[in-house]
């Protein structure tokens, strides 16, 4: 059985996820309406990921015999200034899905349950991979500058991304 305060924190991360996922989905939203598609292919497959991950901590949820509850998402923002401005938000709201991933690990270890804590070393080590991959992205950018044809480039090497 799920301690109580685990089990809240848990439902608290699917939503957290599903935000996540909706957020990276509004984000495509603005690359195609940009003419950026291999952003907006790498942000859907973000949207995939994240969606993913919801469905990770729902799936043991229930193999732990816990009751989810889904709360609402909250509407994501849909305008943004620029390639560099989308990337930028997008790490700082990985850097706090990795805090919010911690505190709940942290709770888990508190509570001393173990089973929590295995399953969240995934999602620990994912988050270091989430980082990294973005904070590549955000450097580039910058790389960049305004300089359209590198800006080509890095949207044509996004929409290579696999997985």
């Amino acid at each position: 059985m799920i301690p109580k305060s685990v089990l809240k924190a848990l439902r608290e991360q699917i939503r957290k996820e599903l935000y996540s996922a909706y957020y990276y989905l509004s984000m495509s939203a603005y690359f195609t309406g940009v003419n950026l598609s291999g952003f907006a292919h790498w942000m859907r497959k973000q949207y995939q990921e994240e969606t993913s991950h919801a469905l990770k901590v729902y799936d043991y949820i229930h193999e732990r015999g816990g009751k989810v509850i889904l709360e609402s998402i909250d509407k994501p923002p849909s305008e943004f200034k620029s390639p560099l401005d989308v990337m930028t938000k997008v790490l700082e709201h990985e850097r706090s899905v990795t805090a919010s991933i911690t505190a709940l690990y942290e709770l888990a270890v508190r509570e001393k349950d173990y089973p929590t804590q295995i399953m969240l070393d995934w999602f620990i080590k994912e988050q270091v991979e989430e980082e990294r991959s973005v904070d590549e992205i955000v450097n580039l950018l910058k790389m960049i500058g305004d300089a359209p044809a590198g800006l080509i480039m890095l949207d044509r090497q996004l929409a290579s991304r696999g997985s």
